[in-house]
């Protein structure tokens, strides 16, 4: 087991992400260091230690990266349709400012491994399965303007770093990423937690964004963090690889799911097409990520967003 008795750090290790790759290591046998800033950490490990940092610091950064070998670097902001549409500054500075600094601290602190989040927000729009050497064949778009460039500079800078240190760096490309302990604020959330927050409230009428023939490749969030530990140990050599679910589906068809696991089949649905969206089609080509790391997906969307509504049920109110 590659990452048994490994000293591991997970920068956001406290958030929606950073939390499941957390308990993916834990499987794993890896000890795990959690910098702690304002969200406090909602499971409990004896193999766990927690350091209150602030990764804006760059001694803060120095600090957490003691004797640690491997990185997974999980922390900062995420930005759904409702921020994207209006001012993303918020999300792409906090991004900018806590990867560039943790990628400092790797170099200095001579840290084997590091992963970095790309997002499939940085591709140009595309009405089929993109693969990941179209990245720069055109602009992102307009609804990714800043959020989708700013993800892309992130990856220049990670190969700028792997060019000129010992840090070997892998590097994601996500698709939309949903599951427990996700964000469930109805202002700033993505698309699957807000339609199970409404249906778990039963919310009358039911309103959907859009029109509801958006495209979209959900992936749940344990396939994910299981990802990163797979490209870390075997793929760190700062080439991105897409991890996605690999099907695509209608926002409409969420909707319906999302309904019957609530128990709310009869709501009175709204699409509100005046509403942001963002892209209408997205979908990423996962055949690099099966070549080359055996990865695929193991959860259905169906098993994933029934538990996703169950779990939000039974967390109402605790989150």
């Amino acid at each position: 087991m590659f990452y048994k008795d490994k000293k591991v750090l997970v920068t956001g290790g406290t958030g929606f992400v950073g939390l499941h790759i957390v308990q993916e290591l834990l499987k794993e046998g890896a000890r795990v260091r959690i910098p702690v800033h304002r969200r406090p950490l909602v499971i409990r490990d004896e193999r766990i230690e927690t350091v209150p940092a602030d990764l804006t610091n760059p001694q803060d950064c120095l600090r957490v990266l003691k004797d640690i070998e491997i990185c997974f670097h999980a922390a900062g902001a995420v930005a759904a349709a409702a921020v994207t549409a209006g001012n993303s500054m918020e999300a792409v500075i906090a991004n900018l400012v806590l990867t560039s600094r943790m990628l400092q601290a790797a170099w200095t602190a001579g840290t084997d491994r590091f992963l970095v989040f790309g997002s499939s927000t940085g591709y140009p729009a595309a009405d089929y399965p993109i693969k990941e050497d179209e990245m720069w064949s055109g602009p992102t778009h307009p609804s990714y303007f800043g959020y989708g460039w700013m993800r892309r500079y992130l990856e220049r800078l990670a190969e700028y770093v792997a060019s000129k240190s010992k840090v070997k760096i892998a590097l994601m490309r996500p698709t939309a990423v949903y599951g427990r302990w996700d964000n469930f604020d109805l202002q700033t959330a993505h698309v699957i937690p807000a339609l199970v927050r409404k249906a778990v409230e039963r919310t009358d009428p039911y309103e959907v964004w859009g029109t509801g023939d958006e495209v979209r490749d959900f992936l749940h969030v344990s396939d994910l963090a299981r990802a990163c530990l797979v490209l870390t140990e075997k793929h760190a050599v700062c080439d991105p690889v897409n991890i996605g679910y690999g099907k695509v589906v209608r926002i409409k068809e969420i909707v319906e799911s999302i309904l019957k696991s609530a128990g709310y089949s009869k709501a009175r649905v709204v699409f509100n097409a005046s509403k942001p969206t963002a892209i209408p089609f997205r979908m990423v080509d996962t055949s690099k990520a099966k070549k080359l790391l055996g990865f695929e997906p193991q959860v259905t969307l169906e098993k994933g967003l029934e538990d996703t509504v169950q779990w939000y049920q039974r967390m109402r109110g605790k989150i």
